[in-house]
């Protein structure tokens, strides 16, 4: 088989019908990216529910959560390149339908065992979404209209990722656990009816082979780095088994790249990060995603158990960040496809880096209204950075090699929520057990004190990620205004 790209002599801008579809398209794609997102999280906060209903121990139901994100990890690579193979839309609409029953089957699960593999097949139809959805955004919408397309996909992503725990809270107190995963079978099905009648023709396909060894690798290195990461929470990262598999996770990672910079077709195209605007981009999404999730894990606690708001009045406040988000995000994007993107990924960061200081500086005794006010900074941060960056990320790539840039920025935007919880969960035990004086695993009855100092640790962590972010972010602006040739532009 060859390894060239089949011709294509149109492309869907040239099409009046899709063009003129392009933004019901776009709800389609956004209803799906925010339902495998919001999966991600809105379990963790159904965990002691579902634990006490099938009359299981805690540490066990955190794998519900745990084998979502392991299989996407594990396949949102392969799905991206089969989507520039086969085409990015039929690989999306398969996801649908298989997210869709997965979720029904979720709800439907009397076990651990049926309830973990329901995950694992909602978990496939979720990350061959994942790996595609920003790939046909970017085929369809014109480059004057891309950044705000990918706005809007940004502000999906991340208000399904931070909107779990509140709105998993009202289902599970209102419905029932089943109901936080049965509230997406109509969704799904009504989306994949819409989906079917606007979503067109795949157009760019790849005719090359599939990296089995490529696929076999990265799926072991996911699982190893995961089982590393994950129990070492639970066990703690001294434990001779959690360092053999992280040690593990770093051989087979190398073997992984060995074998990629050695295929003729490999699964992984390296040379896309040959190029700095999408390898820079890349990381800063990384990054800003482990700080975020640094405070998913820990803004519920201090708003509970610190402040002693109740779950809804809690769910109530973390609902700023998202909600900034969505009326940020758009503005965002469509500001990126007048000025460029650099610039407001900067600003975006620096917001973050002065918000997560922002919230380092909080206790027992601050004001709710000092507390909705560097949360609103955070959300407005994130809004500003994620469209702009989704844009870089997607603009720098060949029009073959879409699906795997998209599922690229999937895995780096999960990879980041594994290592920000465990960031978030290690820097604070850690320091509550040292402040204690003894091994602490979860809060000390009437000691705030030394939660709050754990969650000031956490926070001066995650804000100093940013910074690291923003620095990057800053040179990398600096740079291209020195040279304006090198300026980013949106390519077709």
């Amino acid at each position: 088989m060859s390894s060239n790209p089949e011709i294509v002599r149109k492309t869907y801008q040239d099409d009046p019908a899709v063009q003129k579809k392009r933004w019901l398209i776009l709800i389609v794609i956004n209803l799906f990216t925010f339902m495998s997102t919001l999966d991600g999280s809105i379990v963790n906060i159904a965990l002691p529910v579902i634990s006490k209903q099938l009359d299981l121990p805690v540490a066990q139901t955190q794998w519900v959560v745990t084998s979502y994100l392991m299989m996407i990890c594990a396949v949102i690579l392969f799905f991206g390149k089969l989507g520039d193979i086969v085409g990015k839309i039929k690989i999306f609409k398969l996801g649908m339908i298989i997210f869709t029953i997965g979720s029904l089957f979720c709800g439907l699960s009397h076990s651990l065992t049926t309830l973990i593999a329901s995950r694992l097949l909602q978990a496939l139809g979720a990350s061959m979404t994942m790996a595609n959805n920003q790939g046909i955004v970017t085929d369809i919408f014109p480059p004057n209209e891309r950044g705000k397309a990918l706005g809007f996909i940004g502000t999906f992503v991340s208000l399904g990722s931070i909107a779990g725990p509140s709105l998993g809270g009202i289902i599970i107190s209102s419905l029932g656990w089943e109901y936080i995963f049965w509230v997406n079978v109509p969704i799904g099905i009504i989306a994949f009816i819409i989906g079917v009648k606007t979503l067109p023709q795949d157009l760019t396909k790849l005719r090359v082979k599939i990296d089995k060894a490529g696929n076999l690798l990265f799926t072991l290195f996911i699982l190893a780095l995961f089982s590393g990461l994950l129990l070492g929470q639970q066990v703690g990262y001294g434990d001779y088994r959690i360092i053999a598999s992280l040690i593990v996770s770093v051989v087979v990672f190398i073997a992984f790249i060995w074998v990629q910079m050695h295929k003729q077709e490999p699964l992984l195209q390296l040379s896309l990060f040959k190029n700095p605007l999408f390898s820079l981009s890349i990381l800063c999404g990384f990054l800003v995603f482990v700080a975020n999730f640094c405070y998913n894990i820990i803004a519920p606690f201090y708003a509970q158990s610190i402040l002693n708001l109740s779950p809804s009045q809690a769910g109530f406040l973390l609902m700023i960040f998202p909600i900034v988000m969505v009326i940020i995000a758009p503005i965002s994007g469509t500001l990126s496809d007048k000025i460029g993107s650099e610039l407001l990924t900067f600003i975006g960061l620096i917001v973050m880096v002065i918000a997560q200081f922002g919230l380092a500086s909080l206790h027992n005794g601050s004001h709710i209204a000092f507390v909705s006010l560097w949360i609103a900074m955070l959300g407005l941060g994130s809004g500003i950075f994620q469209s702009p960056n989704n844009s870089l990320v997607m603009s720098k790539v060949p029009r073959t090699q879409l699906g795997i840039a998209g599922s690229i920025n999937g895995l780096v935007r999960n990879i980041g929520m594994v290592v920000g919880i465990t960031v978030a969960t290690s820097t604070l035990f850690s320091v509550m057990s040292h402040k204690a004086g003894y091994r602490v695993t979860g809060l000390i009855p009437d000691r705030p004190d030394i939660f709050l100092t754990g969650m000031h640790v956490v926070f001066q962590t995650s804000a100093t990620i940013c910074l690291v972010a923003a620095l990057l972010t800053g040179w990398r602006l600096w740079s291209s205004r020195r040279s304006p040739r090198n300026e980013a532009v949106h390519s077709n």
